[in-house]
């Protein structure tokens, strides 16, 4: 199984960080196949809306997120981690996001490329606690998963965890995202995988 993952804090070594390396540790200890971007390490551009893509499904940006489009192509699991900056992803995320543009060009303009039996998960953390903190940024990943021809299945989502490395604090965090992974890559069917309700 190929296991790709975004990790989309600008705090390395925070809260999201510690949450996605649990769940590639599982993932990694069950055999998966792993590669993992830190969107913050790397220098590209959200969407230009320049409709370059319109007539090939390819991008015509050239930087770090050029390699990326075949890794999106090829995984059997996309994973998502980001925190939440004012009820939303942040901004290297969501240019991310943005940038599978060409591939929804692909899809439903050019008619290539068909939906697969892949997955999408999203590993999500708020500093505050409303009731309606993951609401948005799930339908922004949706989306993003529908772009690339895949299942959005859910995550995990964590209220209320802010200072750095809080999440070690919380109970049970670390060992869910942990035995998510080695559930994830150990083949268990998606109705089985243990997810949190946002």
């Amino acid at each position: 199984m190929k296991i790709l993952a975004f990790q989309g804090s600008p705090r390395f070594g925070g809260n999201t960080d510690l949450l996605l390396s649990a769940f590639l540790r599982g993932a990694e200890e069950a055999g998966a196949e792993v590669r993992r971007y830190d969107l913050y390490r790397m220098d590209y551009k959200g969407c230009l809306e320049c409709g370059g893509c319109d007539r090939t499904g390819e991008c015509v940006l050239e930087d770090d997120l050029t390699p990326v489009y075949t890794d999106l192509l090829d995984s059997d699991v996309i994973v998502l981690a980001s925190p939440i900056f004012f009820y939303n992803l942040t901004s290297r995320t969501q240019a991310l996001v943005e940038r599978a543009q060409a591939l929804w060009v692909r899809r439903y303009v050019l008619k290539n490329l068909s939906p697969r039996d892949a997955h999408g998960l999203l590993l999500c953390l708020g500093a505050t606690r409303g009731k309606k903190l993951f609401e948005g940024v799930q339908r922004v990943v949706r989306y993003f998963f529908d772009a690339v021809g895949v299942t959005y299945r859910g995550g995990l989502f964590y209220r209320g965890i802010e200072k750095r490395g809080a999440v070690r604090e919380h109970p049970t965090a670390l060992s869910e995202a942990e035995a998510l992974g080695r559930a994830v890559a150990g083949g268990l069917p998606p109705e089985r995988w243990s997810l949190s309700d946002p």
